[in-house]
């Protein structure tokens, strides 16, 4: 018995969730440790990201295929390691002895 068509997503839809669970989830993984590691002792923050930066990513690639769109998810991503970059922008200004 084929498939459902309605079911079936197009190539570039596969390629932008692939390249968003894979790319997209690690850029805003990073981009989230770093951005933890000006509030909280950084140190501490890479220690641990080597746990917690696996299983966000883990969760961010689950999220990314489970979504009906990747463009949008790929818009998502990209939003959010551009907020965690400004706010590493602006913990390197406030406090640049960390850097």
């Amino acid at each position: 018995m084929p498939a459902n068509p309605k079911y079936l997503s197009s190539n570039w839809q596969r390629f932008a969730k692939i390249t968003a669970g894979f790319l997209g989830g690690y850029f805003v993984t990073i981009s989230f440790h770093l951005a933890i590691s000006f509030i909280f002792n950084h140190v501490n923050v890479i220690i641990t990201s080597t746990y917690t930066g696996f299983i966000l990513w883990a969760v961010l690639m689950i999220l990314a295929f489970l979504a009906k769109n990747g463009w949008k998810v790929w818009g998502i991503y990209l939003l959010l390691t551009i907020l965690f970059s400004m706010i590493i922008y602006v913990g390197k200004i406030y406090n640049p002895i960390i850097s």
